[in-house]
């Protein structure tokens, strides 16, 4: 039994340190939104995906999935100048491979899903939907580390998930073309930012979740 709680530690503590493969979005209150200027493009939700991935404490046990994405970008001049996102909570769907129902009690992706959408966290029937509105884009200062590769520029904006709007900031890889754009980042928020927790705060459930939540974007839009 000794020697099984020192393996059981020793994986959780591996899994705790492991690096991490996304930038960690900096944070501050909510900022003004930056003005619409230049070409309006419209978000392609079929060519564009936004990943998410939700770990236990450690690191350990990953759920992953994906959530669909609308809006629109403004280009000035070949820069990203602004845009507004929104991503329908509903259509939220955790990969089936992220949930073994013989190690959950039975329970599969869709039963998360469920649990993810109800009242215990997004509450959807009140919050439908996540907002991201930029607020600022700036080249990317000299000699930043991403996890993203090629990223050129630093991404600001208010995003609000329930009633709550925090601004975060996290390297992108902006390519603006002739027929439109593409931006591609991962970075990791921390949910209680914006009180998304499991229960009362202190809860036992709440604690067992790992507050960093992943998300990975690559989204395309077009004129």
């Amino acid at each position: 039994m000794k020697k099984l709680s020192i393996l059981a530690l020793s994986v959780f503590m591996l899994a705790a340190c492991s690096e991490s493969k996304s930038d960690t979005a900096t944070v501050a209150g909510e900022q003004a939104v930056a003005a619409q200027a230049g070409e309006t493009l419209s978000i392609d939700s079929a060519a564009s995906t936004v990943k998410w991935t939700a770990y236990h404490k450690g690191g350990l046990n990953p759920r992953f999935g994906t959530t669909s994405t609308s809006g629109t970008f403004s280009v000035q001049d070949g820069n990203l100048v602004s845009g507004s996102l929104v991503s329908d909570i509903n259509s939220l769907t955790t990969d089936p491979a992220a949930v073994d129902p013989a190690m959950s009690d039975g329970k599969t992706s869709a039963d998360l899903d469920a649990h993810l959408k109800s009242a215990d966290f997004f509450d959807t029937e009140k919050y439908p939907s996540v907002k991201f509105d930029i607020t600022k884009v700036e080249d990317l200062p000299a000699g930043t580390a991403s996890k993203t590769e090629g990223a050129n520029k630093l991404v600001s904006g208010n995003m609000t998930i329930k009633d709550k709007t925090v601004n975060v900031s996290f390297p992108a890889k902006v390519d603006v073309a002739v027929d439109g754009l593409n931006i591609v980042s991962k970075f990791t928020i921390n949910r209680q930012d914006w009180g998304l927790t499991y229960g009362t705060e202190g809860d036992p459930k709440d604690w067992m979740i790992s507050q960093d939540v992943d998300l990975e974007l690559n989204l395309t839009a077009r004129k």
